[in-house]
């Protein structure tokens, strides 16, 4: 019999009564480090007061009006987006795949509104994920996404993650757009190099496409730059946010430019919950925080800590942990044994972390930890890495 949840998640059978800053904590009482933040969501950490405060404030004045009237929250949060960023307008949504599917909306009404009708598609990267929608996982185009879903999306074609010759092969007269996780999360914690990244802004001028960055796992502050192409000192037409931007409370949204936005008036596009007054007051409270003088720079500094200490980890068990991958606290290591079974492994030692494709599992605290969280963490690895490390010479032997 099909249970009352419906069972679209292998779950661990675990539940949380509580958080506190970096830990979770079950039923039963039983403390964990969160190295998951929820999928990178709670960027923040559990209950922080600030965002406690901002919630409970506005949840005793009004929780939804819809978008048919301004919403005062939005207006601010917008003028704080666009002006930390490449930005002029932005678009609320509740998730991350809503953010996307605006921006999908947006490069084609863009060229729409020019007289071209004809440029629609969209060049994507392998390993990518952008959501569980039909438009997302056509864009994708991983079997585990698309199987018994199909007939796929058209619009969408595909080339290697970080292979600029093949993504200009890829443009014929019908590209609209170039669509790119710069830090790839669940693919893998896989980076664009600085070069790619600088190609593709490069190539998108060239050829008079629009540049769509995915950014729900990486923005926010989470590589210790407010968003991660910022490394790389480039800028996109159209971004998508999300996880983080909420702090937990759930929000997305979509950034662009002007000249990017020029097809998107009024009756283009609409979302009844998206940008609530409850969202929006969570929001503005997360960017107080990371907007913070300093905030972004103590994220840099102890994500520092975190890749050396990792680095030593995988010279000690080269054959559990083989290598150290991402940037600043959206970090990776690439497993040797299976990473469920190391997923399982460390939740038994009260630490989470979250599985990744090519057998990586990823580290995503909250930005918030500081020394004596990485050394909890990395005792945790230690010992499991040091079971795996034993067993498998064990095995060996036999």
């Amino acid at each position: 019999m099909i249970p009352a949840v419906m069972p679209t998640y292998a779950r661990a059978d675990v539940a949380f009564e509580h958080g506190q800053g970096a830990y979770l904590f079950d039923t039963g009482g039983r403390r964990y480090l969160d190295f998951a933040s929820g999928i990178a969501v709670t960027a923040l950490g559990h209950a922080h007061p600030a965002l406690v405060a901002a919630l409970t404030e506005q949840a005793h004045k009004l929780w939804h009006t819809s978008n048919l009237f301004r919403i005062p929250g939005q207006e601010r949060l917008a003028a704080r987006l666009t002006a930390a960023s490449f930005a002029d307008t932005v678009f609320f949504t509740n998730s991350g795949v809503e953010a996307w599917e605006c921006g999908v909306k947006m490069v084609r009404k863009h060229f729409h509104a020019k007289g071209q009708p004809d440029r629609y598609r969209i060049v994507t990267c392998s390993s990518a994920f952008h959501g569980r929608t039909l438009s997302a996982i056509a864009a994708a185009k991983q079997e585990k996404l698309v199987t018994g879903f199909g007939p796929q999306v058209d619009g969408f074609d595909q080339v290697a993650f970080g292979n600029l010759n093949e993504l200009r092969a890829a443009i014929t007269d019908r590209t609209a757009a170039i669509c790119v996780e710069p830090l790839q999360g669940e693919g893998g914690i896989r980076p664009a190099t600085v070069a790619f990244l600088q190609g593709l802004r490069a190539t998108a001028d060239e050829f008079g496409l629009l540049l769509f960055f995915d950014e729900i796992q990486s923005g926010i502050g989470r590589t210790g730059k407010l968003f991660f192409h910022e490394w790389a000192g480039v800028t996109p037409d159209v971004m998508c946010l999300a996880k983080g931007i909420g702090g937990g409370f759930p929000l997305g949204a979509c950034l662009a430019t002007e000249a990017a936005a020029i097809g998107m008036t009024a009756g283009t596009h609409g979302t009844t919950f998206g940008g609530n007054p409850l969202a929006m007051a969570v929001a503005n409270a997360v960017l107080d925080q990371v907007l913070a003088p300093g905030f972004l720079d103590r994220v840099a500094a102890i994500s520092g800590v975190l890749w050396e200490r990792l680095g030593h980890l995988v010279e000690a068990f080269p054959e559990v942990f083989c290598e150290r991958r991402g940037a600043g606290l959206m970090l990776g290591l690439k497993c040797g044994p299976p990473n469920g079974d190391i997923v399982t492994a460390l939740r038994h030692e009260n630490l989470l972390v979250v599985p990744a494709g090519e057998n990586v599992i990823r580290l995503l605290p909250p930005l918030i930890i500081d020394e004596t969280h990485v050394e909890t963490a990395l005792a945790a690895l230690t010992t499991v890495a040091t079971a795996k490390s034993a067993a498998s010479t064990e095995g060996a032997a036999v």
